[in-house]
């Protein structure tokens, strides 16, 4: 039995679902003060807390955090969260 129907498109279901978000926003920020593996947990765990945030990159070499969020970036909320981990965020990338 072939997965394929008749028009080309597969059958098979893997059981995995997607969401795709219409309205995420993606902003990259500069942060002060990363140098380990360390910084990259405590900072992607705070920013990951706040309700709007739907996803956080850390990269320590170049001192950025890239936010996804569900609408308009609220920088003041991931500013504090950014502080509340030990770090600085000093402005938009």
């Amino acid at each position: 039995m072939a997965c394929c129907t008749p028009d080309g498109s597969c059958s098979t279901s893997t059981g995995e679902t997607t969401t795709v978000v219409a309205d995420a926003t993606v902003t990259t920020y500069r942060v002060s003060g990363m140098t380990c593996g360390h910084c990259k947990t405590a900072i992607t765990k705070s920013v990951s807390e706040l309700d709007a945030v739907l996803g956080v990159d850390v990269d320590v070499a170049a001192g950025l955090v890239t936010v996804t969020t569900g609408g308009e970036a609220d920088d003041a909320a991931i500013a504090a969260a950014v502080d509340d981990a030990g770090y600085e965020l000093t402005g938009r990338a």
